[in-house]
């Protein structure tokens, strides 16, 4: 993988569904089928496969964490324990940039995961871009879409 995309903890309906972004109003596979054709008319293991195709992977920051509910917000910050990037980032040695999906995505990364890397990971570029959730449906659809070309540019 040359890009890896980050969202913070996957809500209720994507656990209980266990596949990435399962919410029917989440944008996250529009934007997919609009970058890499692997939107929502694929089946979720085409879509998963077709990301790979194009060297793209998903995680989440968090491994658990305890909030009710699916909103960012009701995550109980005593309660986050992130991923083990460290083992992650070694088995991509082509990991150039990390995107993170959404604020929270990023801020919990920075805060629980970036102080345990050192500087063995000091290439990687990362970019915030706007959360794909129904949550922050005040930012149109067009304006996410524009902002989440830039992991286009990453493989330039």
């Amino acid at each position: 993988m040359r890009v890896l995309i980050l969202g913070s903890m996957p809500g209720e309906m994507s656990l209980r569904m266990g596949q990435y972004y399962a919410h029917r109003q989440n944008a996250f596979w529009k934007i997919m089928g609009d970058l890499f054709d692997a939107g929502r008319e694929l089946t979720y293991d085409e879509r998963i496969a077709r990301l790979q195709s194009h060297e793209v992977g998903l995680w989440d920051v968090m491994m658990s964490c305890q909030r009710a509910g699916s909103l960012d917000s009701a995550i109980a910050r005593e309660s986050i324990l992130p991923n083990d990037f460290a083992t992650l980032y070694a088995g991509m040695p082509a990991l150039t940039h990390v995107f993170f999906n959404g604020a929270k995505a990023e801020e919990t990364y920075r805060r629980h995961v970036l102080p345990g890397l050192g500087a063995h990971y000091t290439h990687l570029q990362y970019t915030r871009l706007p959360s794909t959730s129904p949550a922050h449906a005040g930012v149109p659809y067009l304006k996410k879409l524009e902002a989440w070309r830039r992991i286009l540019l990453a493989f330039e």
